[in-house]
């Protein structure tokens, strides 16, 4: 029988010799572990928004559910701006792609490159990580107002030219193309002034210095019986002034549509966003959330970091197509 040869290294040289050998798949096991501990710190999201407006409301109540879901808070800033795309450019330049830092986006992200210079791709800049829900556009006046169709709004904006001002969320939101493309169906001229956001055009209708509102958030106007909605963009009617016609209805083929969603800055881990992707989502169930859905007459859109990834690519083209189409410009 023959013997098998003994180590001939001291027992402290072995031990080193096993740790030698250990530590390279320790390593290995060590960096799965280290993205699945992953918040380990509180998470920013930024709403490009003013505070008190329809979007801050709903994300501050999905930052409390999905607070929960991550066992770390989840802060809101709000960084308002350049039609809800300064915060989220910003993020993309200055933040690390660690999941820490994610901002909400809008569709405004899309469109605002084929209409003034910008410092952002949308296409390379973010890493899409999950859409939410999406914006439901009307057209409020306040309760006092003349008007108690949008006919009768037309026909004394065609009487008095450029006499009719109306608020919407950046010279390129969804809300002033609509009302755009409603003046070339009708050969009416509105007078635009851009606003950083709900709360702010709300304050600008209620105290009389503009006459009309074109944008979501509307619901919380309406609420309090100081608005009247005269029309809404989509393409049914909403669920709760059933009584409101659509744009489509009135005659005028017109529907906006404005998916909202979260991104991070181009990079961030796969793992990372799957982690988030789902925090989110199931807090997208949280009661409270939903109520500030509902107030704005919002559906969920869900999308997961792919199906959102592809949609931005789909949703560039249609933009650029769409911009040159109307041959607009920011002033």
């Amino acid at each position: 029988m023959t013997d098998h040869p003994r180590s001939t290294a001291s027992p402290g040289r072995r031990s080193l010799l096993k740790l030698g050998l250990a530590l390279p798949a320790a390593l290995t096991l060590a960096k799965p572990a280290r993205a699945a501990t992953f918040p380990t710190r509180p998470i920013t999201l930024i709403v490009p928004f003013p505070a008190g407006g329809a979007t801050d409301t709903q994300m501050r109540a999905l930052a409390v559910a999905a607070s929960r879901e991550l066992g770390q808070t989840v802060i809101i800033a709000n960084r308002p701006g350049a039609g809800g795309t300064l915060g989220p450019a910003a993020m993309a330049h200055t933040t690390a792609p660690d999941g820490y830092t994610v901002s909400v986006v809008v569709g405004t992200l899309f469109r605002y490159p084929f209409l003034q210079q910008v410092n952002y791709d949308p296409l390379t800049d973010f890493t899409y990580v999950a859409c939410m829900t999406a914006y439901s556009y009307g057209i409020v006046v306040r309760q006092d107002a003349p008007w108690k169709t949008l006919d009768e709004l037309i026909a004394h904006a065609r009487a008095n030219p450029d006499q009719v001002s109306y608020g919407g969320t950046g010279a390129g939101g969804s809300g002033r193309i609509a009302i755009e493309r409603l003046s070339r169906l009708t050969g009416v001229r509105f007078n635009f002034i851009p606003y950083k956001g709900a709360a702010e055009e709300t304050t600008a209708l209620l105290g009389g210095h503009i006459q009309m509102v074109s944008d979501a958030g509307w619901g919380p106007m309406i609420d309090t019986g100081k608005a009247r909605l005269l029309a809404v963009m989509g393409e049914a009617r909403a669920k709760r002034v059933p009584d409101v016609p659509t744009l489509t209805e009135l005659g005028y083929p017109i529907i906006a549509s404005n998916p909202v969603g979260i991104a991070g800055p181009k990079g961030m881990d796969p793992k990372v966003v799957a982690v988030l992707q789902k925090a989110f989502h199931r807090a997208s169930r949280d009661p409270e959330y939903n109520r500030a859905l509902e107030n704005a007459d919002q559906p969920h859109m869900l999308m997961d970091s792919a199906a959102y990834t592809e949609y931005a690519v789909r949703q560039v083209a249609e933009e650029k197509q769409f911009v040159a189409e109307l041959g607009l410009k920011m002033q």
